[in-house]
């Protein structure tokens, strides 16, 4: 049976467009909040597979979405390097900021794939319960935004701290880069291995960089990966996320060879459609609008079909889902895309 994701990224145009959404399994659902607390910790329920595959497996039972992601979160690979990851319930990730943990020299040189098995197992179980045509979606944090909360130690306003990092000590923050991108590479295969009918490379600190940084630090990176991947898994569909790229978008999937470009909330759809030429994008609905519901979801859904409609789309948010949306909301919204 098609997978009408996997449509939607060879460049098929599909009278409905495939419908997920990023963070999908998560706080908005009640049942998601119920295994979270059986887990104990959040890395205990990305560890753990039977729990990790059932949050997975969760909206796709209710909403019937064309896709389900992959639950685990993109800090798992500093983990495996070596890099300490906590969270704290409420704030978000902690991590020892990476000078004070002895730097690039104190990680691995190679991801710990020991550390990652449970992922890999989370994917087989997945896989062996989605419904034919639903596609099972991996993914990892581009090396980038991996970087900023491994520099800061937690997520910040601008990521300023892994910005000036880079410009004092550019070379050292190559190496990051370049032993990010090599194990989030090896970490997306062996998810296509496991099952994975295709990945998503998040970005979603990408929006901060400068012209010329976003090149060095988003750009490139991103292209390594998708090299490596390709090496390995030849025919690979890999979806490029890089959240805030504006105008960059074009150059973004001309030198990243992503099969696909997630297109955030704030981007012009006009330009967008643009990108829609060259590649199958994916996106753009605000998480707000979702959240707001009503008369102004309609419209906010309309414009996105109405925009896109004349190629390869798949519909999802601007970014994931806010955790206070109703499930009514959600279900306004798939009525809307699916007629």
């Amino acid at each position: 049976m098609n997978k009408p994701i996997l449509d939607a990224l060879s460049g098929t145009t599909c009278a409905v467009p495939p419908v997920w959404m990023m963070r999908q399994a998560g706080r908005y659902l009640a049942e998601y909040r119920a295994v979270r607390e059986k887990a104990g910790s959040f890395l205990g329920l990305c560890f753990t597979p039977s729990l990790a595959a059932e949050v997975t497996l969760q909206p796709i039972r209710r909403f019937q979405f064309d896709a389900a992601i992959l639950f685990s979160d993109i800090l798992v690979i500093p983990h495996a390097l070596g890099h300490a990851v906590h969270f704290v319930a409420g704030e978000g990730p902690r991590l020892t900021p990476l000078e004070e943990a002895g730097g690039v020299a104190a990680l691995r040189e190679e991801v710990d794939q020991a550390v990652l098995a449970p992922v890999y197992e989370t994917v087989a179980q997945v896989k062996a319960q989605l419904p034919p045509a639903v596609a099972l979606i991996g993914f990892c944090g581009a090396p980038w935004t991996v970087a900023t909360y491994m520099i800061a130690g937690r997520g910040t306003p601008d990521q300023a701290p892994a910005r000036l990092f880079a410009y004092r000590h550019p070379e050292m923050f190559a190496t990051l880069i370049a032993r990010l991108a090599m194990a989030s590479a090896a970490y997306l295969i062996r998810q296509l291995q496991a099952g994975a009918d295709c990945v998503q490379i998040f970005d979603t600190w990408a929006g901060v960089l400068a012209p010329e940084e976003f090149s060095r630090w988003s750009i490139a990176p991103t292209a390594m990966i998708v090299q490596a991947v390709r090496q390995a898994v030849p025919d690979a569909k890999i979806i490029g996320f890089p959240r805030g790229a504006g105008t960059s978008l074009l150059r973004y999937a001309d030198e990243t060879g992503v099969d696909g470009v997630g297109l955030d909330w704030s981007i012009d759809r006009i330009f967008a459609r643009e990108v829609q030429k060259f590649r199958p994008v994916q996106g753009n609905l605000d998480p707000l609008a979702l959240l707001a519901g009503g008369d102004a979801l309609d419209r906010a859904v309309d414009a996105v079909r109405e925009t896109f409609a004349s190629g390869a789309h798949i519909f999802n948010l601007g970014h994931g889902i806010l955790p206070e949306t109703p499930i009514a909301h959600v279900e306004q919204m798939l009525r809307r895309v699916r007629g």
